[in-house]
């Protein structure tokens, strides 16, 4: 794909742009940050006012595409890969981008949301939907932002926000505009069933094994949720006291981001969760294949930033996981980002159960369906 290609080497050009703010640093960064993404954005519309894409969210993918790189570097730059790049503006920009969680956070936006969005403008230069990937993405970047922005303030770096801090409030928003366009697009696919959805969605929860495990996982994710939840509020219960000190001393870091995360989930997800427990119990919940996809992205997320930044050599020695409780820590770090994905997968993979069905008028046989039905036929 031309345009895919052309995005993914455009973006690349961030790195000349970082040297040269590096060597000759600019007085007012905010204004250059603008500035610089103002003329990627005429960049894009000029080379498409031929051909103009018919998604205008094609215009965020490719804008962002370039800021993937910069995150990137700034992540690789921290950890001491590569140099010569940001050391001005870790210094005079962003102090906060070197804690741990912002490292894995860049990290994750230079890597994954960069494949996102070179799959997306793919897709949308090719006509093709991309429901289920654009709703990965939105879940993704907004926990992305909103933890990091709402960290900035409560943590310890309150007190060294520069005017740089501003422009992400555009990377906080973009992914909320994106959310509420994609939702309200129609469905790829038909939300009515026929045979099959009346007959998956007649069968007892004992005879649905997966289901019944993923309830489980759900269940347990809640507890989980709630427990990490109370001990961001301080709460005096012996069990949260003792979670803290044995298991994830982390959540009390003082940079501000795991305790800001997990009061995220506990408010945020924690209603999400209980909401897929229904909709697994109760059949034709057709909200179901967008709002876990949009959880899975923002889950993923927040917990590849959370044990990476647990996990990261700059996080201080009384704030990382204690050696005897390393491994149980991260299996259970790693089944509770697993959950909400098998859940996506579970719904996107047999989407039968969470269907409604409509029978022809005044008939209580079999429902009314256009999907191509061997049984039905054969009968």
């Amino acid at each position: 794909d031309e345009m895919e290609t052309l995005v993914f080497l455009f973006s690349f050009s961030a790195l000349g742009v970082l040297y040269a703010m590096n060597t000759n640093p600019p007085v007012v960064i905010l204004e250059v940050g603008v500035a610089v993404l103002l003329v990627v954005f005429l960049f894009y519309f000029l080379i498409t006012r031929g051909n103009p894409p018919k998604d205008v969210l094609f215009f965020v993918f490719a804008e962002f595409s370039f800021t993937c790189i910069i995150d990137l570097i700034s992540a690789l730059e921290h950890d001491g890969l590569i140099s010569g790049f940001m050391e001005f503006y870790q210094k005079t920009g962003e102090p906060y981008l070197g804690t741990p969680y912002a490292i894995m956070m860049c990290y994750w936006d230079g890597i994954a949301h960069f494949i996102m969005y070179l799959v997306m403008i793919s897709r949308i230069t090719d006509r093709k939907a991309y429901r289920t990937i654009g709703l990965f993405w939105a879940g993704s970047l907004s926990a992305n932002m909103s933890v990091f922005i709402t960290g900035i303030v409560a943590g310890k770096y309150a007190s060294e926000i520069r005017p740089a801090f501003w422009i992400n409030f555009l990377f906080l928003l973009m992914p909320i505009i994106g959310a509420i366009t994609i939702f309200r697009r129609p469905k790829d696919r038909p939300l009515i069933g026929g045979y099959n959805a009346m007959h998956a969605q007649t069968m007892k929860l004992i005879w649905r094994p997966k289901d019944m495990i993923l309830l489980l996982l759900l269940f347990a994710a809640m507890a989980f949720t709630v427990l990490r939840g109370l001990v961001a509020l301080d709460s005096p219960l012996e069990a949260c006291s003792a979670y803290l000190k044995h298991f994830e001393p982390y959540l009390k870091d003082p940079v501000g981001y795991p305790r800001v995360m997990m009061l995220h989930l506990f408010f945020y997800g924690l209603p999400l969760l209980g909401a897929f427990s229904y909709g697994l119990l109760k059949p034709g919940c057709t909200w179901m294949s967008d709002w876990t996809m949009f959880f899975a992205g923002a889950m993923i997320q927040c917990q590849w930033a959370h044990i990476g930044g647990s996990l990261h050599p700059r996080t201080t020695a009384p704030y990382r996981i204690p050696s005897e409780t390393f491994w149980s820590v991260l299996v259970f770090n790693l089944l509770y980002a697993a959950t909400p994905i098998l859940v996506a997968c579970r719904v996107h993979s047999n989407q039968y159960f969470f269907l409604k069905i409509a029978p022809f008028p005044g008939q209580t046989g079999l429902p009314n369906s256009e999907e191509k039905d061997t049984k039905y036929k054969d009968k």
